[in-house]
Parts: C-alpha cells; structure tokens; sequence
C-alpha cells in the first residue's frame, strides 16, 4: 500500500501542476497527447502499465499487482505502409487470488501484437491496422499463465475528430500447442474515446473485454483516465492514471482497481 500512496500522490501532483511550456513546446505536448490515443501512431513509446487491484477470490479479499510494459515500435516498410509492433510483457505479484494464503510472483504470458497499417487515414479519415496476435508461455508459474502457445488476428480502427479520438482495438487467439490442461479461444475488445485539451492533456474513457469462449467466462473492466505530457530534463514523457470498475462473470474479476501509467516517448 506504501507503494502505491506514494506513485498516486506523485501522478496526482504532475495533473494538477502547471509546468510552463513555450507555444511550440505546448504544441508539441498536444500533438503528442493525440498521438498517444492512437495505438497505431507513428511515434515509440514505452509505457508502464501499473495497476492496483483489489476484491479478488472467492472471499473477495485477494490484491494484485501488475506491471504491464508495452513497447510500442513503428517501422517504416515503404512510402504508404507502417509496421506498428506492440509487445505486452505482464510482471505479476498476487496474493490470496486462488485460495487464501495464496501467492504468485513473477512473469505472465506475453502477448505480440503486429499492425500493417497506411501512413495516411482514408478519404474518410478512417485510422486503421490489422495483422496478427501471438500468445507467448512465458509466465514463470503455474498460476501466471496458461502454458499454451496462440495466435490469431488483430486490429484496429479510429477516428481523430478536432478534440476526440474513438475508436476501438479487437483481437481473436486460438491456442495450438502447449501443455496446458485447457485449450484457449478468446475475444478482446477494447473500445476507447479520448478528448484532448491544450498543455498536453488528455481524459480517456475505455474499457477491456474478453469473452473465454471455452469457459463461457466473460470479464471486462471500464476505467476513466486522466494524463498529461511532460518534460523532464530532456525525456518527454505521460503521466496518468484513474479507477476501474470490473464487471462480467469471470470468477477472478477484481471488484475495483487502481491504474497508474508512466510513458516514455521518443518522437521522430
């Protein structure tokens, strides 16, 4: 809890604060911040997912903690293409999740996501990538993973519209090798609506979904999130977060959960 007091009330002092940028500083902020909102942007950014759950097990007293890092890498294949590679490397530490007295540390499964993606939006002003999604056995414990191998597709659609930016992600994973007792066939989809104000700010509504198809377990959670673009000596960076309220019929949904994101960008 000491941990996580101290990186809240570190976030909420970057919000309220106001650093003083110069015009093109504060431009560079806001354009950004809009590019932040799109996942298939051509800008590098290695975000810190950091996020406090609570209400977990079936006493609803279990906690957890993780630490999504998600790199986000655009490559350049040509004149009218990107390869957008978005890699989710999920660190773990859990406590009373499965039975009580429970507790698992460590790495969870890996998911690699690739988007080919057109540098330019349609005539429309349509946004969009598609391309696969790998499900890695990476996690180093049992209860951290499903020590199964998957794939499937994946993409992405948005629009930038003035101050708002919506859209939605989604991606399908089949499972086709592993060792795990149970074979895997899950939805995620992710819809998102972002306004961005001036100075870099930015307030983002989304939630996750995943519906197990196996299991007949669905699970999602809706968080409401604030962030802004800073300069810290020479790195730009976005610091944000919010609360999230869980919802479905998976039984190791949260009740409720902290999210705190620190990003590092390098535009080009």
């Amino acid at each position: 809890m000491k941990r996580f007091k101290l990186i809240a009330i570190f976030v909420i002092t970057i919000l309220v604060s106001s650093p003083v940028f110069s015009q093109e500083a504060e431009q560079s902020a806001d354009d950004l911040a809009k590019q932040l909102a799109n996942p298939v942007a051509s800008l590098i950014s290695v975000p810190f997912q950091n996020n406090f759950d609570f209400g977990l097990g079936q006493n609803e007293d279990g906690s957890r903690y993780m630490l999504n890092v998600q790199p986000v890498i655009p490559i350049s294949l040509n004149e009218d293409w990107n390869l957008i590679s978005r890699t989710i490397l999920p660190f773990v530490s859990q406590n009373d999740v499965f039975y009580d007295g429970s507790e698992e540390t460590g790495l969870a499964d890996i998911v690699q996501s690739f988007f080919f993606s057109p540098k330019e939006p349609t005539k429309g002003g349509l946004i969009w990538g598609a391309g696969p999604v790998f499900l890695l056995p990476t996690a180093t414990e049992d209860f951290l993973g499903a020590d199964k191998w998957g794939i499937g597709p994946n993409a992405v659609a948005l629009k930038v519209d003035g101050q708002w930016t919506y859209g939605a992600l989604a991606n399908h994973i089949w499972s086709f090798a592993g060792s795990g007792d149970n074979d895997i066939s899950a939805t995620f989809l992710q819809p998102f609506l972002t306004l961005a104000k001036p100075g870099g700010v930015t307030y983002t509504l989304a939630s996750e979904n995943t519906q197990d198809w196996k299991n007949d377990y669905f699970g999602g959670v809706v968080g409401l999130y604030a962030a802004k673009v800073i300069k810290i000596n020479k790195q730009l960076m976005q610091f944000g977060g919010g609360p999230k309220v869980y919802y479905g019929n998976n039984p190791l949904n949260p009740n409720w959960g902290i999210r705190v994101i620190i990003t590092a960008l390098y535009p080009k």
